[in-house]
């Protein structure tokens, strides 16, 4: 599992540009916290720690918790807006999630171990499938599903019932989907060029012919 962000919040009715503007000058992101069962509550966010998860593999996929107050509650985004000039976060919606809620979430897969099948000339191994939709708690989600490939041979493939997830976790894609295959390529062999019958080849400077810039142009005495 990856390092869980905590962001840091204080509850603040916000209204109106100049406020939203003061806020920003200082720093801050006005945010909405709904969802969870419980009443939508105004408040406003450091806009560094928000932006850093933003920057994160997952982005706003990213499951944190936010602490208004001492009330700490896992959050996603669920919109955002940002500055077109400036590229800047200046305001964000967040989900709540109540305790025990799953969520849908997309998940990284990574291949691991070197198949001994790509030794052999034109074998590649092919990743058809790079991520995939688990269900699960927001704390429970991993960062990405392994997949070990080093026994994979050429002309075979796994599938995602091969892969491997933790308890809590439900993988939401047809078992049968392959995920990784070891195919051959081959190279396709040159048309060989065929010469027309009857056509001769141009030499420059033949009798008869004068070169281009050699004589007068048009219109010359």
């Amino acid at each position: 599992m990856a390092e869980k962000f905590v962001v840091k919040a204080e509850r603040k009715d916000v209204g109106g540009k100049n406020v939203s503007r003061r806020l920003r000058a200082e720093g801050k992101v006005p945010v909405v916290v709904y969802g969870g069962g419980t009443e939508s509550v105004a408040a406003v966010a450091d806009l560094k720690e928000l932006a850093a998860i933003l920057r994160t593999d997952a982005g706003v996929n990213t499951v944190f918790s936010l602490d208004i107050a001492g009330d700490v509650n896992d959050v996603i985004f669920q919109d955002r807006q940002i500055d077109p000039i400036r590229g800047r976060l200046i305001h964000a919606d967040l989900r709540r999630f109540a305790k025990g809620e799953k969520i849908e979430m997309t998940v990284p897969i990574h291949l691991t171990g070197e198949p001994e099948a790509l030794k052999e000339e034109g074998n590649v191994l092919s990743q058809a499938m790079r991520e995939i939709r688990v269900l699960c708690e927001p704390a429970k989600t991993p960062e990405f599903i392994d997949l070990d490939v080093s026994h994979l041979e050429a002309g075979h493939a796994l599938h995602v019932s091969d892969l491997k997830v933790g308890e809590g976790v439900e993988i939401v894609e047809a078992p049968e989907t392959v995920v990784a295959s070891i195919v051959m390529v081959k190279e396709a062999p040159l048309e060989p060029q065929v010469a027309v019958e009857g056509a001769e080849p141009a030499v420059e400077g033949a009798e008869g012919e004068t070169p281009a810039g050699d004589g007068e142009g048009e219109g010359g005495e």
